[in-house]
Parts: structure tokens; C-alpha cells; sequence
């Protein structure tokens, strides 16, 4: 039956190429002619149909996706649309007409036939790949408009997909070619694998690479990190099976493989970003023999400032009744407890950080005093922002110690400055 059918679709395309050079010879067309012109003939109206057929297809899959977008809601109809898929799947009737018309065109060179229908293969090859390509963008498309995959990297697993379907269409590429069957030429890639590792050393070593970073959730799109080895600081603004691309404060570009991620160290700064908070941590020296006890004249008038005036009634009273109990010779002010401005002036700038409007008041906050150094008794402040927005980070902190340096006169304070380079002391120098 099926030899019956054969005969009958040959004595058809016989027919009409028959008929096409009958037309032709009628029309006085040299003999040694006939042929080719016949043939060219036939291609140019095989093309115009060809042409004609797949925008035509295109136009309607186009609104017929478009439409049931707009009606469902499904944003993967969208998504194929915007990535061609249409103008892929319209082809299919397109092909089936170029392949179907193979006979007939050249039914008088069956040697470029042969040759023809070989090309017409291997386009069916890449065509069933940029297909399943389109399909698979579309998809990641959908998946990478959702808030939690849009931090994903997703580009590397579509990679994947992609090298595994150009790998397949490869296989069955050099199958046509060479007359051999698939399950040979994978025989051969096999006994080929320790080049194949080498060769594609980097792609496997980023595949592996990106699966831990999403598995472990160490880096998402849009993470802020620090890599100093590769001169990186910056946001990452895409991860694939070979790059990780990282476009830094400076508006440069810095490319890093994937598994460096994995094997080297880097600072990743999402836990300050999802805190609400970034960290502030600065000191100012203090001149060590500006540091003193208060008498009582001066503690009345430092009562005057509002966010230390309950701090010193308080704290006085509590070391009068120490100094008290344990007959202090007050004559002297180094006997006893007493307050210092130093200490009035850590108290009041922890006080000051407490009641500021842009510190984060649920995070840590300390006023301490470090390991005295050349430059004098350095006082750090350690506290949050409320905010992580740079710009906003760098005006409060600006802000902070402009309060911070210009309140230290209050407390009869010095801070360090080196003046050895000022004109006074140059002055001095060379007197």
C-alpha cells in the first residue's frame, strides 16, 4: 500500500513538472533552455507562495496570542509572543511546502535534489532548535517577571537547556551528514569525553558553580559585593555559565567566573540591604589633657543642655551619696567619684544618637572609648542608620559628626589636629 502511494505522489509531481515544460516549449523557449527556466520558474513561485504563506500564518498566531493574553491574563502567551515564537511556528507549513515541492522543482536534477533535500534536513534541524529556544526564553521571561525569581540565576539554567539542545541537534547534524547513526557518533563522543572535559572545562565548572550559588542562596541579581581580589564593588546585574558580570559604583564592568564565587571569598552586602540598616563606625580623637574634673559651677551650667540635664541630676546625686558614705575629703577633687567632662561628653553624644531621627533605634548603639594613641583618646561611635540609601547614609554620618566635632568646645574638649604643616607652626619652625 504504501509503494502504491509512493507511485501515485511521483506520477503527480511528474505531471506537473511535465505540464510546466509543455507551457514553456509552447511558448517557443529554446529546448536546451527549457529546463532551467523551468526550474527558475518554479522557484521564484515557490518562494512568493513560501513567503506569502508564513506571513500570513505569522499575522494570525500573532493576534491569536495576543488576544488570549489580553483575555487570560497569562503573561507566557505575552512572552512567546514578544520572543518570535510565532514567526517560528508559522514556518511548519512553509517547510512542509518547500519539502513537499522538492520533487517536482528538481524532478530533471536528481543529484541536486538529493542535495537539496539534505539542506531541507539540516534547516529542520536548526529550526526545531530555534523553536524550543524561543519556547524556552519565553518561559524564563514568565519566571524572571515574578519577585521571586526575578534575583535568580536563571540565565544559566537556560543555558544548560541550550547547549544540551545544540549538542542533540550537532549529534543529528553529523548523522545526515555522514550516513551514521546517532547511537555511533555518541559512542564516539564518549570515548572522546576527556577532551570534551578539557574543552568544556569552564562550562562545567559554572554549571556546578551556579547550582551551589542558588542552592545555597549566596548571590542573587541585584546583590551588592565586594570581591577586592577582582576589583569588584558593585551590583550584579547577571549570572551565566561562564560570567558573572558586576557593574561597579564607577559605572565600569567587572566580569568574574562563577566558581570563583565558590572558591574565593567575597563580601555580600543583602543582609545589610534586608536589615534596613547600614553600619557606622567612626571615631574622633580627643586631646588627652583637656580631660578634667567639672566643679559644681560647671555642671550647673552644662545642666542647661536638654539631653544631659536629667543625666547629671541624677548621676550627682548618686555619687554625693557615695562620696558620702565612704567620707571622701571632697577638698581635694581627685578623692571620690566625681564627673569628668569627658565622660559628660560620651553621655551626651550616645543621648544624641538615641533621640536622632535617622538612627536606627532597634539596632546595636555604642559610645565608647578605644585604646589611647598618638593622636589622643579616641571616642567611637558605633551605630545604624536608618536607612541603606548611600546618598542618605553619607548625609546623616556627615551630619552626626559635624554635631558630634562642634559640640566638643561645649565640654571645654580638644580634638586632634595635626597642625605641623599649618602656617603657624611653619611660622614658628623657621623662627
Amino acid at each position: 500500500m504504501n509503494e502504491e502511494k509512493i507511485e501515485q505522489i511521483s506520477r503527480s509531481t511528474n505531471a506537473i513538472s511535465e505540464w510546466s515544460i509543455q507551457l514553456l516549449t509552447n511558448a517557443g523557449i529554446p529546448e536546451n533552455w527549457v529546463k532551467y527556466i523551468n526550474l527558475l520558474l518554479l522557484l521564484v513561485v515557490l518562494v512568493l507562495l513560501v513567503f506569502m504563506v508564513q506571513y500570513l500564518t505569522r499575522r494570525i498566531l500573532h493576534a491569536i496570542l495576543n488576544r488570549a493574553a489580553g483575555i487570560t491574563g497569562i503573561e507566557l502567551l505575552r512572552h512567546l509572543s514578544l520572543r518570535r515564537f510565532p514567526h517560528f511556528l508559522a514556518m511548519i507549513i512553509p517547510f512542509s511546502l518547500v519539502k513537499g515541492s522538492i520533487p517536482i522543482i528538481f524532478d530533471l536534477f536528481p543529484r541536486t535534489m538529493l542535495m537539496i533535500d539534505k539542506l531541507v534536513d539540516i534547516f529542520l534541524i536548526f529550526y526545531v532548535i530555534w523553536l524550543i529556544a524561543s519556547l524556552v526564553n519565553a518561559f524564563t521571561d514568565t519566571l524572571r517577571s515574578r519577585p521571586s525569581m526575578a534575583d535568580k540565576p536563571l540565565d544559566s539554567y537556560v543555558q544548560v537547556v541550550k547547549i544540551i539542545l545544540y549538542s542533540i541537534g550537532f549529534i543529528i547534524l553529523f548523522s545526515i551528514l555522514t550516513g551514521q547513526k546517532p547511537g555511533v557518533i555518541l559512542g564516539g563522543l564518549g570515548a572522546a569525553s576527556a577532551i570534551l572535559m578539557l574543552v568544556f572545562k569552564d562550562t562545567i565548572l559554572g554549571l556546578v558553580a551556579s547550582m551551589q550559588v542558588s542552592a545555597n542562596d549566596m548571590v542573587r541579581i541585584g546583590d551588592w559585593i565586594t570581591m577586592p581580589k577582582y576589583g569588584a564593588d558593585g551590583d550584579v546585574i547577571q549570572i551565566t555559565l561562564t560570567t558573572v558580570k558586576i557593574r561597579n559604583f564607577d559605572k565600569t564592568i567587572t566580569t568574574i567566573p562563577p566558581y570563583s564565587l565558590v572558591s574565593d571569598s567575597f563580601q555580600n552586602w543583602r543582609g545589610m540591604v534586608e536589615t534596613g540598616g547600614r553600619r557606622v563606625k567612626r571615631s574622633v580623637c580627643v586631646k588627652q589633657s583637656t580631660i578634667r574634673f567639672l566643679s559644681d559651677v560647671e555642671l550647673e551650667e552644662l545642666k542647661k543642655i536638654q539631653l544631659l540635664s536629667d543625666y547629671i541630676v541624677t548621676r550627682s546625686r548618686e555619687i554625693s551619696e557615695y562620696n558620702q558614705s565612704t567620707g571622701a575629703d571632697k577638698s581635694l577633687a581627685m578623692n571620690g567619684r566625681n564627673l569628668t567632662n569627658m565622660g559628660l561628653y560620651r553621655q551626651y553624644v550616645k543621648n544624641y544618637l538615641s533621640h536622632h531621627p535617622d538612627v536606627h533605634r532597634e539596632m546595636l548603639l555604642i559610645v565608647r572609648q578605644l585604646q589611647p594613641t598618638s593622636k589622643g583618646l579616641p571616642l567611637e561611635l558605633y551605630f545604624f542608620t536608618a536607612t541603606t540609601n548611600w546618598l542618605r547614609y553619607e548625609d546623616i554620618t556627615s551630619d552626626v559628626f559635624d554635631h558630634v566635632t562642634a559640640a566638643a568646645s561645649f565640654f571645654d574638649l580638644e580634638l586632634y589636629e595635626d597642625i605641623t604643616n599649618s602656617p603657624v607652626a611653619s611660622g614658628v619652625a623657621a623662627i
